[in-house]
């Protein structure tokens, strides 16, 4: 009978044992998942929409800022939304009616899409979209991938199709080794009657304090911030 109770007792001592650990395991568990939802269900700051840079002072300035840009593959995109959050301006993309495959960007193909345009002096692919009230800015970034050393036609396209004025055009591109060369300077028939400054080429991944440098480099004076005057002492 003692053999028998001290076997009963063993059991449930082994029992309760036993669900002691899988009530902790849980709990920590719980914990657990707990501290990953939490961390996940909290954006961090980078997540939200960029501060303008503030060395820049452009918000204040009162210019009307453009930004617009053509990108096949998203590489200018990046640099103009960094644009867009360092100056404040307005965003436009350039968009093809008839968008690009890649099948269209296969620069090995001497009958590519692309090269086709690039070869045809009087190329001019339509855009898809309209730009309302051109004449209202005061400045605009103009941005697109190099082909074959030059701008997209589509470009020709989209300054042919709007007049700027005498508002100041800065061109930006980017390429994976070529400068900007010549293809700004190609656009400027397009738009004789504004002011041109000299453009930047970006590498894909540009940051955005690399094209906030830029900026602050440029010489538009419609877009400094005047020093504020000394108090009296």
């Amino acid at each position: 009978m003692k053999r028998i109770f001290a076997v009963l007792v063993a059991l449930t001592c082994m029992l309760t044992a036993c669900g002691g650990t899988e009530v902790q395991s849980r709990s920590e568990q719980t914990q657990s998942v707990q501290e990953s939802e939490a961390y996940v269900s909290i954006p961090s700051a980078s997540s939200e929409a960029s501060e303008p840079v503030e060395d820049a002072d452009i918000a204040e300035s009162g210019a009307n800022i453009l930004v617009a840009y053509f990108s096949a593959t998203g590489n200018t995109e990046n640099v103009a939304r960094h644009l867009q959050t360092v100056l404040n301006a307005e965003l436009y993309e350039i968009v093809a009616e008839e968008p690009y495959t890649s099948e269209d960007l296969d620069y090995n193909n001497e009958s590519c899409r692309a090269n086709q345009e690039q070869q045809d002096p009087d190329a001019r692919p339509a855009i898809a979209g309209t730009l309302e009230n051109p004449e209202e800015y005061d400045v605009v970034f103009l941005g697109y991938p190099i082909w074959w050393g030059g701008a997209p036609k589509i470009l020709y396209t989209f300054l042919e199709s709007y007049d700027f004025g005498d508002a100041t055009i800065v061109p930006f591109c980017t390429s994976g080794s070529s400068g900007i060369g010549s293809s700004a300077d190609d656009l400027q028939a397009f738009a004789e009657n504004a002011t041109w400054l000299e453009g930047q080429r970006f590498s894909a991944g540009a940051s955005e304090e690399e094209v906030a440098s830029w900026v602050e480099g440029l010489d538009l004076p419609m877009l400094s911030v005047s020093a504020e005057e000394p108090t009296a002492g």
